[in-house]
């Protein structure tokens, strides 16, 4: 099962109001106008790291991952960074309200270095498709750089809450709490190094599987750079990758919708909602009230879809016969799979009734807002979803199917530049 080791952290040497203006979120979730506005924040800015730049006089397209690696070294040499001097475990709290709900919650992970796995080894598994563009630039960041930027975020059974409460109750002997201002999230990261807590949390993981909850590309990327280096005796740097470990029983587990709006109408309204009813009874609603339209069919166990639609008016699609829906869904996958709100959407909606198929015709939001807004502005049509559960994200990854890409939305995300991991500081 999951190997779990403490690891020499490289941390960032400032203080908290400072740390609040380096760090950032994951490299996937950044628009390049979100990225210049990290960068502009501090001038080590983790994004200058994990995003560098591609200037128009570089020779090759190469050049900015060594330009990450040279600022890595330098930003240690210089103080800035920091190398922990005894392998440690951290833990990582975020308290935070849900978006439009007032909802509060607290999520604790457990960072630490996990053992990469083929996922043929039901030890650590994947609920998300991947593609081979994103894998490469992340593999030439870690080829450059030898270090572990970012951490991926993982899910363990904990039905007991065991590792859970071992994770909580661990004494700490490091502490830094910063406030992100752009969403009011409190984020407290705590170093651990105590000898029996590190041995009691290594044994206890090692029961556990893990499923991935973010960062697909990222790990597929480790296990590919560690299989390069073909059959080694004993553990290598390259075994490890750095991971965020929640419970799946976590109650700050909190999993958003991810709304797709068409780049450009594939057809009228009447014509959609013609082609709708075949499968769907479509009722008409006002596109502000479609999200809570969905959200009290889905709190009945039902499926339903909201259609923005330009001119404030939209409808509601409510599957009529889920059985006889599912069935229609062409293409390899478990009836699991297909059930599923986004394969209903990927599947018949857009691939059977529209002609739609790749990831070229639609754009991704999570923010209900955003979704309206594009139906009304760009005079085309917004699907809002209700969001998968953490069972479904484990059925899928047990029966060995992939949900289409940005299934899941696991909020908050984690903040990169909290902690990095350099191969080089690997103690076997």
């Amino acid at each position: 099962m999951a190997t779990l080791r403490p690891f020499r952290g490289t941390r960032f040497n400032v203080d908290a109001e400072r740390l609040a203006r380096i760090v950032a979120p994951p490299y996937d979730v950044i628009s390049p106008e979100q990225r210049e506005g990290y960068a502009a924040q501090d001038d080590h800015s983790v994004v200058l790291l994990t995003l560098p730049e591609q200037n128009d006089d570089d020779r090759s397209k190469f050049i900015k991952y060594a330009r990450s690696a040279s600022r890595l070294e330098e930003w240690k040499r210089e103080g800035t960074l920091h190398v922990e001097d005894v392998p440690s475990f951290y833990r990582y709290t975020q308290s935070f309200e849900v978006p439009g709900t007032g909802h509060a919650f607290t999520r604790t992970k457990l960072v630490a270095t996990i053992k990469v796995e083929p996922y043929a080894n039901q030890v650590v598994l994947p609920h998300e498709q991947t593609f081979p563009k994103h894998k490469e630039d992340r593999k030439r960041i870690l080829e450059a750089t030898r270090s572990h930027l970012e951490c991926i975020f993982g899910l363990y059974e904990d039905d007991d809450q065991s590792l859970h409460n071992l994770v909580v109750n661990a004494p700490a002997d490091d502490s830094q709490t910063i406030t992100t201002e752009e969403d009011g999230i409190v984020h407290i990261f705590e170093r651990i190094s105590d000898e029996a807590a590190i041995k009691a949390i290594v044994e206890k993981a090692a029961e556990k599987k893990v499923w991935i909850a973010d960062g697909h590309h990222r790990y597929e990327t480790a296990l590919s750079f560690r299989e390069d280096l073909g059959e080694k005796d004993g553990l290598i740097p390259e075994d490890f990758m750095m991971m965020a470990l929640c419970s799946i029983s976590d109650p700050g587990l909190v999993l958003l919708p991810t709304h797709r709006i068409l780049k450009k109408m594939p057809m009228d309204a009447d014509g959609l909602k013609a082609l709708l009813a075949e499968h769907f009874d479509v009722t008409p609603v006002s596109n502000n009230q479609l999200m809570a339209t969905i959200e009290q069919i889905n709190s009945e166990g039902k499926r339903a879809f909201g259609v923005a639609m330009p001119g404030g008016q939209g409808v509601v699609a409510q599957v009529r016969d889920l059985d006889a829906l599912v069935a229609e869904i062409a293409g390899p996958g478990s009836e699991d799979l297909k059930r599923l709100d986004v394969s209903i959407l990927h599947g018949y909606i857009f691939a059977k009734l529209l002609g739609l198929t790749g990831l070229d015709f639609f754009s991704y939001t999570r923010i209900e807002r955003e979704a309206l807004q594009a139906a009304e502005e760009q005079e085309t049509i917004a699907f809002l979803m209700n969001p998968p559960t953490v069972d479904d994200m484990r059925t899928i990854a047990l029966g060995g199917d992939f949900m289409p890409q940005k299934s899941t939305y696991y909020y908050p995300k984690l903040l990169s530049g909290m902690v990095m991991w350099s191969l080089k500081d690997f103690q076997a």
